[in-house]
């Protein structure tokens, strides 16, 4: 896919954050820090302030020129006009999606550690594969197990980038991306930190 290229370094993806202005200073200070790819989750959220959340954060990724993906929703993603929308295996058939989204919207599929799914998500048109939990998570602690071992498999036979999630820390993501990942997706250990920019800045480094 055209947009494949885009998915590389650190990619974040927001807390379940109520308060809309903490949230964009937050997600601010991520962007400073050096965020490729930010993805709007907020499963805490009604419809209402999820549109509201995200359409405050699409101007703001592009004044950092860093696309917003809108997890779940590919409605939300197409009304807003946002770069592009991430799925779980039960969010819909990707090949329809992608004939929605058209060509030139990243479509990311959740393909936990099935390599199979992964197959078969670049087959319909995916722009990126996630691969998790890659260790132990507070977001998802049932997530199943991803074998590091799936991001060489992703590398030697997939032509999209594979992104490594779950539990990733400034201790543990160099193991994900030396074992072949092309991004790494980070909720609490950057928004918990005490200084997001900084936390973002050392992720970010963590690429060369």
């Amino acid at each position: 896919m055209l947009n494949s290229p885009l998915i590389t370094g650190l990619y974040s993806i927001t807390p379940d954050e109520p308060n809309t202005a903490l949230l964009l200073a937050k997600v601010e200070a991520a962007l400073q820090g050096g965020v490729s790819i930010l993805q709007y989750r907020n499963k805490a959220a009604n419809h209402k302030l999820q549109t509201q959340q995200a359409r405050l954060l699409l101007p703001l990724c592009k004044q950092y020129k860093v696309p917003l993906i809108i997890n779940d929703s590919v409605k939300l993603c197409l009304t807003l006009d946002a770069d592009g929308v991430h799925l779980g295996a039960e969010d819909g058939n990707l090949s329809e999606i992608r004939a929605r989204l058209g060509q030139y919207k990243i479509l990311g599929a959740s393909c936990y550690n099935r390599f199979d799914l992964a197959l078969a998500a670049q087959q319909a048109g995916v722009s990126y594969v996630a691969f998790g939990a890659c260790f132990s998570s507070s977001t998802k602690p049932n997530a199943p197990v991803a074998d590091l071992a799936l991001f060489k498999q992703a590398r030697e036979k997939l032509a999209i980038p594979a992104v490594a999630i779950g539990g990733i820390t400034l201790k543990n993501a160099p193991l994900v991306i030396n074992a072949g990942a092309n991004a790494i997706a980070v909720i609490n250990a950057i928004f918990s930190a005490a200084d997001v920019k900084s936390t973002s800045e050392k992720f970010a480094q963590l690429f060369g």
